[in-house]
C-alpha cells in the first residue's frame, strides 16, 4: 500500500511516496533526472523486506522549487536527503538511486560514509567527468541558458494522454504505461490543460561539473557495499565506455546487464531488477567484475 508523505525544510517541502513496513530495512529511493518517486512504483512492492520512501526530489514531481533563480546542483540534493533521513529517525539507511538518483546517492555515500549502509544503483554512478579547463566555458552555458528559461513558455497538454505520449519520446524512450505514470505524478493542471509540474531550472547545465579527481574522491571514502544494474539498452548502448570504466572497481563494485532500457526497474523487467536488489540487500553477489579501466573523459557523459 502506498502512503504520500511530506517532508519540511528550510525554504522548501519535498513531497514522497512510502512503502513496507517501517520496521523494515529503511531505504531511501532517489530518482532520475525530469521523473519523479512514480519512478519506483513497479519496483517497491517487490521489495517486501524494505521500507522504502521514494522522494520527489526537489523541482520535481509534487515536490517544491527551490528559492532563488539559479541552477539546480547535485550537492543540494545530497544535503537535502540527509535532512529527510534525520526526519525519518534514520541515523543509517540504504540508498536505491536511478540515474541522477544514483549519482546524487554516490556523492551522499561518500560525503557521510558512516551513514550509508548499501549502495543500490540502477543505470547510474558518476556524473560526467570534467577537466578544470572546461569550468569557464560551462559556467558560462549554465548563466546563459538560465536567462533563456526565464522567458521560455511551459509545454501546455490538452489532456494527460497527450502529455504522456510525450514523455514516452523523451530522450530515453518509455513505454506509454511507464510514461502514464511519470505524468500523473509530474503535471499540473493549467488553464489550457496540464502542463509539467518540473522546474524549468532543472533543464540549465550545472554551473559546475566535478573532475576526475573529485569523483575518485567520492568513492573513495563511500563506504557503503556497492551495486549496479544496467539495462542492455540503456546507457552500456548510449555510452560505449561505460562497461570498461565500471570495470576499474572489481573490489568495490558489484554489477549486471539485464533486458531494458534506461527505465527497466518501471517497465516490465521490474521482477528482475527485484529479484537482483533482493540478492544485493541480502549479501550475495550479482553479477562478474573484470580489469581496471581509466573512467570516461569528457566527451564520453554519463
Amino acid at each position: 500500500m502506498i502512503r504520500e508523505r511530506t517532508f519540511s525544510l528550510p525554504g522548501l517541502t519535498l513531497a514522497a511516496q512510502e512503502w513496507g513496513d517501517p520496521g523494515g530495512e529503511p531505504v531511501l529511493a532517489l530518482h532520475g533526472w525530469l521523473d519523479n518517486s512514480a519512478s519506483f512504483q513497479a519496483l517497491a512492492p517487490l521489495l517486501p523486506g524494505a521500507h522504502i520512501v521514494a522522494l520527489d526530489l526537489a523541482g520535481h514531481g509534487r515536490s517544491g522549487h527551490r528559492p532563488g533563480a539559479g541552477p539546480y546542483n547535485i550537492w543540494e540534493d545530497v544535503s537535502e536527503l540527509f535532512e529527510v533521513a534525520d526526519q525519518l529517525g534514520w541515523n543509517q539507511f540504504s540508498i536505491l538511486g536511478h540515474s541522477r538518483g544514483g549519482i546524487i546517492g554516490m556523492i551522499a555515500a561518500g560525503t557521510f560514509p558512516e551513514r550509508i549502509t548499501r549502495l543500490a544503483l540502477i543505470e547510474a554512478l558518476w556524473p560526467e567527468v570534467h577537466q578544470p579547463r572546461e569550468a569557464p566555458r560551462q559556467l558560462a552555458r549554465s548563466i546563459l541558458e538560465m536567462r533563456s528559461l526565464r522567458t521560455k513558455p511551459l509545454s501546455v497538454y490538452r489532456d494527460l494522454e497527450l502529455a504522456a505520449k510525450a514523455r514516452a519520446r523523451g530522450m530515453f524512450p518509455l513505454s506509454i504505461g511507464a510514461a502514464e505514470a511519470l505524468t500523473q505524478r509530474g503535471t499540473k493542471r493549467v488553464a489550457d490543460g496540464y502542463s509539467w509540474s518540473t522546474d524549468q531550472r532543472l533543464l540549465a547545465p550545472s554551473a559546475v561539473k566535478l573532475t576526475e579527481d573529485y569523483i575518485e574522491a567520492f568513492l573513495a571514502c563511500a563506504t557503503a557495499d556497492m551495486a549496479m544494474i544496467l539495462g542492455r539498452d540503456g546507457i552500456p548502448r548510449l555510452f560505449s565506455h561505460y562497461r570498461e570504466a565500471l570495470q576499474r572497481f572489481p573490489e568495490r563494485l558489484d554489477w549486471i546487464e539485464l533486458p531494458g532500457g534506461h527505465h527497466l526497474h518501471l517497465e516490465s523487467q521490474a521482477p528482475q531488477v527485484a529479484d537482483c536488489l533482493r540478492r544485493f540487500f541480502n549479501g550475495q553477489a550479482l553479477g562478474w567484475h573484470g580489469p581496471s579501466e581509466p573512467l570516461p573523459r569528457s566527451g564520453d557523459p554519463i
